[in-house]
């Protein structure tokens, strides 16, 4: 009971409150989304991404958690396919609904969530936190495989329901984040340091600004969506995301043999509400808008109940 009224006060509530003032602040001055995303998508993400990457010592168990990283976003993609099929999606919504469930808020959830969890209960030790490094390293490697594919494959997911996939591509081209990654791989690499340099203040502060600029745009997004509590295709979006993926995580986990602190870790990081940046993406694409912006409003209040069902269960499958 202790852990689900934190997620909901400390986690979800804060995020909430950001999005309303987003959308009071849209009907107030009728903000312009589509500069909002631009401003989100050319300097905030592709910031945020560099500093990720080059701020964040890597685990020694990378490869696995890589590979459990794309087999799971492999198997949603496999399982968004049926279902589209099934309900007969247009290509559009079809993509759509496969990035509301492949793209999760790994970030400003994950990472407050991840941390809550590992220093607390069973966790704490004596005072001490034994299993925070190896719990928070896991997360911030899915934050960063996720922040990259979220600003390609689901950009190029967004646009292939209204542009042939050869101007997809060059559309993700254009964007910056494609050309920050490996510019922070390569100075992570080279001994110059970055920490040293009169710009290094300004990356954390466009660092820090993302997640609040991201749900004050989500916010202004939904004042300009035609609300709905009966979209079934909503609710569909957010119980693959919330239920479906931790189940199909411990299946992955066991296959390849991540056990302990970092499976805990992957299997509540697969239960976390929908991307924001989706919501962002669909704007940025014209593309069902309407569905991306309440499936991720959905699956983030919905999460509050889910995480704690998750959390315990992990806890128990994958022992320590």
């Amino acid at each position: 009971m202790n852990i689900f009224i934190y997620i909901l006060i400390r986690n979800i509530l804060p995020l909430v409150l950001i999005i309303i003032i987003g959308f009071l602040l849209c009907k107030k001055f009728n903000l312009d989304i589509n500069t909002l995303s631009k401003i989100n998508f050319y300097i905030y993400v592709p910031f945020f991404i560099f500093m990720q990457i080059y701020s964040t010592k890597l685990p020694k168990e990378i490869l696995r958690i890589l590979v459990f990283v794309v087999m799971l976003a492999i198997v949603n993609a496999l399982i968004t396919n049926i279902i589209s099929k099934a309900r007969r999606y247009d290509e559009g919504f079809k993509n759509a609904f496969t990035n509301s469930i492949m793209f999760y808020n790994s970030g400003n959830i994950g990472i407050p969530l991840i941390t809550l969890i590992f220093t607390s209960g069973p966790f704490l030790i004596n005072g001490k936190t034994p299993y925070l490094v190896i719990a928070l390293t896991t997360q911030i490697v899915v934050l960063i495989v996720q922040n990259i594919s979220t600003n390609t494959i689901g950009f190029f997911n967004a646009g292939k329901g209204n542009m042939r996939w050869q101007d997809s591509v060059k559309s993700i081209l254009q964007m910056p984040t494609i050309y920050m990654i490996p510019l922070a791989f390569i100075l992570k690499a080279s001994p110059f340091r970055l920490e040293n340099m009169p710009i290094w203040p300004s990356l954390i502060y466009i660092q820090n600004g993302l997640i609040s600029f991201a749900l004050i745009t989500l916010g202004a997004q939904l004042s300009k969506t035609k609300l709905s509590f009966t979209n079934i295709d909503v609710y569909l979006s957010s119980f693959i995301r919330l239920l479906g993926g931790p189940f199909v995580a411990y299946f992955i986990l066991k296959v390849i043999g991540i056990t302990g602190v970092t499976a805990q870790t992957l299997m509540i990081s697969s239960a976390i509400p929908t991307a924001v940046n989706t919501a962002l993406i669909a704007v940025e694409r014209n593309n069902h808008a309407d569905f991306a912006s309440l499936a991720v409003m959905t699956s983030t209040i919905l999460s509050s109940f889910t995480l704690v069902i998750v959390v315990f269960v992990s806890r128990i499958l994958f022992p320590l």
